[in-house]
């Protein structure tokens, strides 16, 4: 049969899907299920794996089903996956030794804090583009191989295997316990704390400084390259061709292939990236030096990167936690029915401030509250939040590259909210540019698999399927912007400290 379309499997926070694109980049077809969030103590976030494995094949059958789209028709699939979230497994059964460790949790700060002890938060910068944060996967390893009875031992002799979830769920899609192939990219493998950024491989110092035994590590790979053949879920013989953690997938969707090219994900947290070319930026300002991606045998591409840990999550929050709405797009009208935030400020450092602070002993606050705030002030406020942070990053890029930024663009879910849209263009200043597809992550894996495999013969074919679906200028004066952002860094310094 001929090949006319690319599958990819996007494995995120809160839910897995599997989309179907044309060689257009056009979506043919998608399904999606949501996963169960287990947070069994304060700061604990974890996710079950089998669980996640069960949705991934549930959804693959489901789109196929849903489309008519014959499996035979599939060039190769790509796998896009929520970074840093770490699962530990048995090699000849499958089965985890613990739930995954997703990337909010923070049980692993005492880890960070015993191996700052020497060094400061920045003791690993230079090697691996990272502070120590409780955010990325080595700590998240070792607390695994620390706590749970018999890992360590096993770890020792090779009998358990580490993945971030790309590596979970590529190794069961090409076969699990037979045969199933354990890879990374370079991409997903900048994440953990363990890869030198020069090298692009894992580094001895930081496998023993973290006590990890390299035996129950994935190889590294390219992001675009035939890692295996599927096995099952209804994709057998399909070649599984790209692997890109989920922020870099929609840098790569987002057709960011120029140095100097960023684009921000709206999605449970916010994340930008700047392309800054073949060799890696040392951040200044609070910024994570990761990969960008590589293709194939060429020359990996290295990227700036904001991570902020609460945004889409916030609104979840305001609908699930303070039942103010019933589904998250309800937020936007609430908000519409004030004219401002009342000048009250939400900081939802949750589980600390990311980028550009990295205190993991921040946590939450609402400010500027009086008697005449209503919950139309709190949801615009919230949305607001996002807008902000977002501020934050981009001044810290533009002061790390030396290149200031000439227009965001944006993809993610709440990339529909008008009101973010416009509003988060009035505090940067820039105009914001959605594009015709804005689920460029799942599109960024299907062009990396795509590529691999010769569906696509190069990066300037996949450029010209880019297209702008909507662009907000801002309209703000620059004295108001000023003074709202002031507030903002104001409101910030309240959340520091927290923790004791």
């Amino acid at each position: 049969m001929a090949k006319k379309y690319v599958g990819a499997v996007d494995q995120g926070t809160t839910s897995t899907r599997f989309m179907i694109f044309d060689h257009s980049g056009k979506v043919i077809g998608v399904d999606q299920k949501e996963h169960e969030q287990i947070y069994p103590k304060p700061g604990w976030v974890e996710h079950d794996p089998m669980e996640i494995w069960d949705r991934t094949q549930d959804v693959i059958k489901g789109a196929l089903k849903k489309t008519g789209v014959n499996a035979d028709e599939i060039a190769a699939v790509g796998v896009t996956n929520q970074r840093e979230t770490t699962v530990v497994w048995e090699k000849a059964t499958g089965k985890p030794v613990y739930n995954a460790i997703v990337w909010q949790d923070t049980r692993t700060d005492q880890i960070c804090n015993e191996l700052a002890k020497s060094g400061g938060q920045d003791r690993f910068r230079e090697k691996v583009g990272l502070p120590l944060a409780t955010y990325f996967s080595g700590p998240k390893i070792k607390w695994v191989l620390d706590n749970v009875d018999g890992a360590r031992a096993k770890a020792e002799k090779g009998e358990i295997l580490f993945g971030n979830i790309d590596t979970w769920v590529i190794w069961n899609l090409t076969g699990g316990p037979k045969g199933g192939v354990h890879v990374t990219d370079v991409t997903n493998a900048s994440r953990t704390m363990l890869m030198n950024l020069k090298t692009l491989d894992w580094d001895p110092d930081m496998l023993k400084a973290m006590s990890i035994p390299r035996a129950m590590l994935p190889a590294v790979k390219a992001s675009s390259e035939v890692y295996g053949e599927c096995k099952n879920s209804g994709l057998e013989g399909i070649p599984v061709a790209g692997d890109l953690g989920d922020q870099q997938a929609a840098l790569f969707g987002q057709t960011c292939y120029s140095a100097g090219e960023a684009k921000n994900t709206y999605g449970t947290g916010c994340f930008m990236l700047l392309n800054t070319g073949t060799k890696p930026v040392q951040s200044k300002n609070g910024l994570l030096t990761t990969l960008g991606y590589k293709i194939g045998s060429q020359p990996a591409v290295y990227a700036l990167e904001g991570s902020i840990a609460i945004t889409g999550a916030l609104v979840q929050w305001i609908r699930d936690n303070l039942k103010m709405i019933k589904a998250s797009p309800d937020i936007e009208p609430l908000a519409k029915t004030v004219e401002d935030s009342g000048g009250m400020y939400i900081v939802p450092a949750f589980s600390g401030l990311f980028a550009p602070y990295w205190k993991s002993d921040a946590r939450g606050v609402f400010v500027g509250l009086t008697r005449y705030i209503t919950s139309g002030h709190i949801a615009r406020a919230a949305l607001e939040a996002t807008a902000y942070q977002t501020r934050e990053v981009l001044d810290a890029m533009n002061k790390d590259s030396g290149v200031d930024l000439t227009a965001l663009k944006v993809d993610g879910g709440m990339v529909f909210n008008e009101l973010l849209m416009q509003f988060q263009a009035d505090i940067l200043g820039v105009p914001v540019i959605r594009p015709k597809v804005a689920e460029t992550t799942a599109l960024g894996a299907a062009y990396a698999a795509g590529l691999a495999v010769g569906f696509w013969a190069k990066v300037d074919d996949l450029r010209a399927n880019w297209g702008k679906d909507k662009e907000w200028k801002p309209v703000m004066g620059v004295s108001e912007r000023e003074k709202l952002y002031k507030g903002w860094k104001k409101a910030v310094t309240r959340t520091f400290d927290w923790i004791e």
